[in-house]
This record gives C-alpha cells, sequence and structure tokens, in this order.
C-alpha cells in the first residue's frame, strides 16, 4: 500500500506515544528466559516485537495476552529445539536470537526479507558466537544463518562494535547463562552506546549481574546465573516519537505527546534537546511534551550517534530550516533496513531537499520556503525512512506519494492514524 500525504499547514491535539519496540523486544526475551512467570504491562505491538513473540513462543515459551499486559512462562536455560524460526524483518531480534540458540542443538534462520534484512551482515556476532564454540552456517555473513550450538562455553570473547551494538547486546543476553565466567572485549568502536544501557538496565531489572567499564568497551559476566521472573512496565518510544515531533515542528502546531519519560534512557529522547536547539517552542514536563510550532526552525549540528533512530526524523526538520545543519558519526546508519544514508537522501532530493552526504554525515541546506514535492517516492521497505519522508511531505507545496509506506508497521503501526487524528491529510492508495 502507498500513502499520499498532502500538505497540511497546521497539527493540534494530544496521543499516547506508542510503548518502547527496544524495551519490549528486550523485556519479551529476558521473561522467556526466566524459569517462572514474568508479566510486561503496555507491551509495544509491531512487526518487530510480534516477531519476538513468535520466536520465543517457538522456542517453548507459554504467552497469554490481553489488551494491557502479556504474561510469558519461560523456558529458562532450557530452549526447544527447534528446526526454523523466522524472524520477519526484524534486525536486533535475530541478532539477540543467534545469542540464545547456541544453547539449542542446530536452529536455522530463515530469510524471508531478501532485499532487506537478507542484505545486512552479521559476520561480527559470527565470529564472537565462534568463540563461544559454537559452528555457524551462513551466506557470507547473512541469511539463511544456522547455529549449530548446544554446549557454548564462556571465556574472553572479542566482538566488534563498528557495525551495531546489537552485537555486544546478543553476547549480554546469552554468557550470563554459561557454566563459565565470561569477559567480553569490544574492538574497534562502539556505535550506539546508548542502546547497551538499555540492555544493561533490562539484565539488571531480571536478576542478572554484569560488571561493566564505564566506557561499555570490556565487561565482566559471572557464570551460571538464571534469569528471575519480574514484572515489568514498557515506557513510550521516542524513536517512533520522533518523526510526530519532527511533523509538529515543521508546521503551525499545538500538538502534546503523553508517556515520554523525562529520565529514560533511550537515547532518541534527544529528539526533544535537538528541537530546542532548532528553537522549536515545547516544554518537557510530567512525561508530556508539548509543542507549539511556528514552523520557523533554526540550522544544528549533532552528532547523531547518540540517537541513531532519531536522525532521519532530525534531518527531515532541517529541510525546512534557517541554516545549513550537519549530522555527523552516523555511518551505522547505512547498515539498516536500507542504506538510510544514500537511499533516503536520495528520496529527499526528489521531493526538492537540498543535501548532501559524506561517509559519516548527513548535511542538509535548509529550505525554509518549503519543498516543491508533487512526486512519486521509494521508502526502501524501511519504517523509519517512511515516517520521515511524510514529516516533509506535510510541509512540501505538492502532495508526495510515498511507496509501500504499510512497512511503517515494523515499528509504529499507528503511526498513520496518529498524524490523523492530529488533522494532518494522509491517505492510503493502493499500489
Amino acid at each position: 500500500m502507498d500513502v499520499i500525504v498532502t500538505p497540511t499547514p497546521s497539527l493540534k491535539g494530544e496521543i499516547g506515544a506508542l510503548s518502547s519496540k527496544n524495551y519490549t523486544t528486550r523485556y519479551l526475551l529476558a521473561a522467556a528466559l526466566a524459569e517462572g512467570t514474568s508479566t510486561i504491562h503496555f507491551p509495544a505491538h509491531s512487526e518487530d516485537s510480534d516477531a519476538m513473540r513468535r520466536c520465543i513462543r517457538d522456542l517453548g515459551a507459554v504467552l497469554e495476552e490481553d489488551d494491557s499486559k502479556i504474561v510469558i512462562q519461560g523456558f529458562g536455560s532450557r530452549p526447544s529445539d527447534v528446526r526454523e524460526l523466522n524472524v520477519g524483518n526484524a534486525g536486533a531480534v535475530l541478532r539477540f536470537l543467534m545469542g540464545v540458540t547456541a544453547l539449542c542443538t542446530e536452529v536455522t534462520f530463515v530469510n524471508t526479507y531478501p532485499d532487506s534484512l537478507g542484505k545486512r551482515p552479521h559476520d561480527d556476532l559470527i565470529d564472537a558466537l565462534g568463540q563461544l564454540g559454537v559452528e555457524v552456517q551462513h551466506e557470507q555473513g547473512r541469511l539463511p544463518i544456522t547455529i549449530k550450538g548446544g554446549k557454548p562455553k564462556g571465556g574472553h570473547i572479542r566482538v566488534s562494535g563498528s557495525v551495531s551494538s546489537q552485537y555486544l547486546s546478543a553476547l549480554l543476553f546469552v554468557t550470563p547463562m554459561l557454566a563459565e565466567d565470561s569477559t567480553i572485549e569490544v574492538l574497534n568502536d562502539l556505535k550506539s552506546k546508548v542502546v547497551i544501557g538499555q540492555t544493561l538496565e533490562v539484565l539488571e531489572q531480571a536478576g542478572i549481574v554484569i560488571h561493566a567499564s564505564d566506557d561499555y568497551m570490556s565487561f565482566r559476566v559471572p557464570g551460571g546465573q538464571s534469569y528471575q521472573p519480574q514484572t515489568y512496565t514498557v515506557q513510550g518510544d521516542y524513536p517512533g516519537s520522533a518523526a510526530v515531533l519532527a511533523a509538529a515542528a515543521v508546521t503551525q502546531s499545538d500538538v502534546k505527546i503523553l508517556r515520554l519519560m523525562e529520565q529514560s534512557k533511550q537515547g532518541e529522547r534527544a529528539i526533544v534537546d535537538v528541537l530546542r536547539m532548532m528553537e522549536v517552542p515545547l516544554t518537557h514536563e510530567n512525561n508530556v511534551v508539548h509543542v507549539q510550532g511556528n514552523g520557523k526552525l533554526k540550522a544544528i549540528e549533532f552528532d547523531g550517534d547518540a540517537a541513531t533512530d532519531a536522525v532521519l526524523a532530525m534531518v527531515a526538520a532541517a529541510v525546512f530550516a534557517e541554516g545549513t545543519s550537519r549530522f555527523y558519526n552516523v555511518e551505522n546508519l547505512r547498515y539498516k533496513e536500507c542504506d538510510r544514508i544514500t537511499d533516503y537522501l536520495n528520496e529527499l532530493r526528489k521531493a526538492g531537499a537540498n543535501v548532501e552526504e559524506r561517509q559519516a554525515e548527513i548535511i542538509v541546506h535548509g529550505r525554509p520556503e518549503g519543498v516543491e514535492g508533487g512526486v512519486e517516492i521509494n521508502a526502501h521497505y524501511d519504517h523509519r525512512v517512511i515516517m520521515a519522508l511524510t514529516v516533509v511531505g506535510l510541509r512540501a507545496k505538492q502532495p508526495l506519494r510515498i511507496r509501500d509506506a504499510h512497512h511503517v508497521a515494523k515499528s509504529y503501526p499507528q503511526y498513520f492514524d496518529h498524524l490523523q487524528a492530529l488533522g494532518a491529510s494522509v491517505q492510503w492508495v493502493k499500489e
């Protein structure tokens, strides 16, 4: 399904932030790895979190769900021996489970999205699992991937963090359950460091002890640990809300988003600070972000590695800012559902934006007068690209047609419903 975004001068109203995808997937896994019953309140519903639900069920967890919570009977350190797992297009779910399925005899992760997740590399995690004594069969580091595990051993593990922090998170989930103590040394750089903070927060809540260096480049993990059944509450999601906040910033708006914690460990909460730096009128009090946008924005410079999943929304806002904005240290955007630098900027140019790319930078020459629009653009099956391009469409002079916009359901199925509730003119059309 495509979406036509018609220029919309003003947005008004309030919505509740959807629940965090990152926290939901981690809580689901921690609950599955516990022996006993855990409860997760306000779990996210998206293709990614549904992929984790499906896979932990296949691995032996028992799930019961109602409108506001999910109750999970975990499988502990003894997942069922399944032959295949299908993670859909969920890269984090794949990588976390590549670690956990080292406890299984043999599991194959199938390739159902050859044009998206099927193109993404996992070599660094494959190498780290080999250091645990796990044999991995793969197609040049890509799906399909078969994990031949059963008896992984702890020890000294080296893993690169230069492409993704998800490889490290995968090791942090599985190593506490191994008989031996482990040390994990992160090589090169560590991307999306703030997301490791979320993983460690969830592990601590699950009763797992991990000794991390201040810079998250080395970890000491005592072996022989057990996940404890717990009650978890999922906080509101900043990465998804970033696009709605950007939409409010580039229009005449009076928009409130509820359930966004001021003290959240989500790096994407930086969207609030970035919009303030762009001189967007807003307040953030009592877990409510209130934007009273006037459509006037100033250019900024920002280290995007601190808030990877909000960068595209920030760039969309910068398209309409006065001056030249620079988002640096963002090379890991190239290794997502699509190349979120080259692919995204190509589509922005079609819409009329003046943007440049470097290997690890996005440069935006703002056009406060707006962009032309009036074209069909390709979102490359990427939920974050879809959301960000929609922001641009709201301020374009003519409508934008976004191809395959239904892939927004990967993280935020209600995105267009929420925009419509705020007065945005968006319409689904058949391809």
